[in-house]
């Protein structure tokens, strides 16, 4: 019986899209059945905390935008002044390209966190345009992403070197937000737990537990990211709910527990209560709207609901 099982698993995967065999056999691997596929197939993670005790986190990630230095300042202060005494206890930041870091943080003040959109592993030598990990911490950055989908796809990042970005980070006593997430074929073949274990357990080798005050993660489902689709709350609630299983399975409760994962993908001033309203979204990682102080600031200023 055992054999005839696995002859039927074997003949499965070897029907699926090569990288798509890869991810799933590399779940497998991995030995967490459980994170072969999102939580809507049963896999739960009961949370001791509600959103109460991990202090949500809004992030915008301007990426290739704006196009000046002044349209970058009148932005930033425009997002600046959303944030005020009657907005929710919630940490703030904005990842903005390179050489807008050092103004936009001077037009801010401490209202809003200025971080890095990447960085390069290397401290130092022949690495040409290249941004270390020191240089940003010199000029007062705290905050770096890591393993963008953009930087995965377009520039080729794997995930080795996500985690060599990681570790560099953490090691000159910064902050990493890691970003993992699927394709639309991965969501839609139900391994967006498999792409999700993979991307966590290989971004945060080598990362000791008492360092993960220093980690949030960012789901953010390929899919979603720049083409108005947000996946439902109850998708994106249940994939979260997975990956804190899975951070659980790495670490324990007590480390997935206290870990902010936080939503990206095209959200917006109407989604984003209903995310901020579910027990495992603990922010948000937003693009487009990130670009609009209008709705920027009323992402900020999310209103989470009460069950009824």
């Amino acid at each position: 019986c055992i054999a005839g099982l696995l002859v039927i698993i074997i003949t499965e995967l070897l029907s699926l899209p090569n990288y798509t065999m890869k991810l799933a056999i590399a779940s497998l691997l991995f030995g967490s059945a459980a994170a072969f596929s999102p939580a809507l197939s049963g896999n739960k993670f009961t949370s001791s905390t509600q959103l109460s005790a991990r202090k949500p986190f809004i992030s915008g990630n301007w990426k290739l935008n704006p196009q000046t230095k002044d349209e970058a300042l009148e932005l930033a202060s425009g997002i600046a002044a959303s944030v005020n005494e009657g907005s929710p206890d919630a940490d703030v930041a904005l990842f903005v390209p390179y050489v807008f870091i050092e103004s936009v943080m001077e037009k801010v003040g401490d209202w809003v966190n200025i971080g890095a959109e990447g960085v390069c592993p290397e401290l130092a030598g022949a690495y040409t345009g290249a941004i270390s990990a020191p240089m940003l911490k010199s000029v007062g950055v705290q905050w770096v992403l890591a393993g963008h989908s953009e930087r995965r796809v377009i520039y080729g990042e794997t995930d080795d070197y996500i985690n060599t970005q990681c570790l560099k980070l953490i090691d000159q006593g910064m902050s990493v937000m890691l970003c993992i997430g699927e394709s639309l074929a991965e969501f839609e073949q139900d391994l967006a737990g498999s792409v999700c274990a993979v991307q966590l357990k290989k971004g945060l080798k080598g990362i000791a537990k008492e360092d993960l005050d220093k980690v949030a993660i960012a789901y953010e489902p390929v899919w979603a990211i720049g083409t108005g689709k947000v996946a439902t709350p109850e998708i994106a609630q249940s994939v979260h709910e997975t990956c804190r299983a899975i951070i659980a399975d790495i670490y324990d409760e007590e480390a997935a527990d206290a870990m902010r994962i936080l939503y990206g993908g095209s959200v917006t001033p109407e989604s984003v209560d209903d995310l901020m309203s579910q027990p495992d979204i603990d922010g948000a990682l937003v693009g487009g709207a990130s670009l609009d102080a209008e709705k920027f600031g009323r992402i900020i200023n999310f209103k989470t609901k009460v069950a009824a």
